[in-house]
């Protein structure tokens, strides 16, 4: 790979985060914001206060300009009567009419949202990204990805295996969630990808079911790269060791925006690619205000479209929580860093302790094998707030009973009580006996919703 230029896109991502970009940055936010304010009516009334050509810098932006996030959008869809066409055309640079492609998120807190893309769309930006991240990981059209997504309407879906394939030239195994086990490890028994591109939680499920339905273990199959999103897992040590171990490659992360982590051996977080095609920032979660970015800063992400027709993201956020890290990456590559905290919907609160998903998931993977990694919070009343102490079902092991697992108890809520300052309530779960999911993975069981 030495003879490899070190960059997908050499002009802009050799000069991301530098006083260069930023002026880069400022003219295609000036011109985007005349744009907005020409064609999409809903974004003109939240610019009204806003002249692009006297815009002084991002900080006066942020002073006029108001956040969007989902509660704004659901409220602009039922405004619009429930009709989403309707709701798209307030905020897009181009008619519906002109859209060739609609994807959305999962929905899996409500309404899904909308990713509404041309192909300059699709290529130029959602493209750009992934190509800059796979070349960076040494992937390219000599590759061959068994694509694991859910092929339905999901951003992560149809939406980015085109894009991947359009701008780098692998080849694609358009296996999809859809087919369950039995199928993907067929295909990839036939086919041979040496890059798998899905969800953590299902690459760690093909590890179980790989010898009971391929006859082997999963990393029989060579390979060359994990690329992992839709949800935490590449970033939580535990999990990452436990990926690579078991596959033989590296475990890149992507997502929770522009992002993708970079071939060191320790996570160091993911690496924003795309300074010159969407501007990031962070805004403290209580007060709305932002949050400079330098070194440890923490807060909700949100960005900023700055190119782009009908994909267009002003001051919006997906919800997720990040901490950046400014300082030199040891892979010497460019773009800051951050890290998903968690998503601001998923926080729960013990006794005044934020406590997220993915920090639970982290510390319950540290007992692997002795567990098996798979887990529920048990919720009885509605979050944030928890009554204590909060209940987590954990799946053991087989052959792990009696005092052994009383004793396995005890080093779990001790390693809770060290690392996150709680101390749960663990309820034991037969091996096997908590439902996997081909797509994301399950996170709580709410007892509440069944009172």
């Amino acid at each position: 790979m030495s003879d490899r230029r070190p960059y997908w896109n050499m002009e802009m991502e050799s000069i991301l985060n530098t006083p260069e970009m930023e002026k880069i940055q400022l003219g295609r936010l000036k011109e985007m914001l005349r744009r907005l304010k020409a064609h999409a009516p809903f974004y003109a009334e939240d610019l009204k206060d806003v002249d692009p050509d006297t815009l002084s810098g991002f900080d006066e932006f942020k002073e006029k300009v108001p956040l969007f996030d989902k509660a704004r959008l659901v409220k602009l869809v039922q405004d619009c009567g429930g009709d989403y066409f309707k709701a798209l055309d307030q905020i897009m640079i181009v008619n519906s009419t002109d859209l060739d492609w609609i994807a959305t998120t999962t929905g899996t807190t409500g309404v899904p949202t909308p990713y509404p893309m041309t192909n300059f769309d699709m290529n130029e930006l959602w493209g750009e990204m992934m190509a800059r991240g796979m070349w960076r990981a040494g992937l390219g059209s000599r590759d061959r990805a068994l694509f694991c997504f859910a092929l339905s309407m999901v951003i992560a879906g149809v939406p980015t295996m085109n894009a991947i394939q359009n701008k780098t030239g692998m080849t694609m195994i358009p296996v999809g969630a859809e087919a369950k086990s039995e199928r993907i490890l067929l295909m990839q028994r036939l086919f041979r990808g040496n890059v798998y591109i899905g969800t953590p939680s299902l690459a760690e499920y093909l590890i179980e079911q790989a010898p009971k339905l391929a006859g082997c273990e999963i990393g029989v199959f060579d390979w060359k790269a994990l690329i992992l999103g839709g949800e935490p897992g590449a970033g939580i040590p535990a999990v990452r060791r436990k990926l690579e171990g078991a596959y033989g490659c590296r475990a890149y992360d992507a997502g929770a925006g522009f992002g993708f982590s970079c071939d060191c051996e320790e996570y160091q977080g993911m690496h924003w690619l795309v300074d010159d095609l969407v501007y990031y920032e962070l805004v403290d979660p209580e007060t709305g205000a932002p949050v400079p970015l330098e070194d440890g800063a923490s807060g909700v992400a949100y960005f900023t479209s700055l190119v782009g027709d009908g994909w267009i993201l002003l001051r919006q956020t997906l919800g997720d929580i990040h901490t950046v890290e400014t300082s030199p990456c040891a892979c010497g590559r460019t773009g800051f860093r951050y890290r998903v905290t968690g998503r601001a919907d998923s926080m729960l609160k013990v006794k005044g302790v934020m406590v997220y998903p993915s920090h639970i998931k982290g510390v319950i993977n540290e007992f692997v094998p002795r567990v098996t990694g798979e887990h529920r919070i048990v919720l009885d009343e509605k979050p944030p707030r928890v009554v204590p102490p909060l209940k987590i079902r954990v799946e053991h092991a087989a052959g792990i009973e009696g005092a052994e697992l009383e004793a396995l108890e005890a080093e779990i809520v001790e390693a809770m009580s060290k690392k996150l300052k709680i101390r749960p309530q663990i309820l034991w779960a037969e091996p096997g006996s908590l439902e996997r999911s081909h797509y994301k993975g399950q996170v709580f069981e709410r007892r509440y919703e069944q009172k």
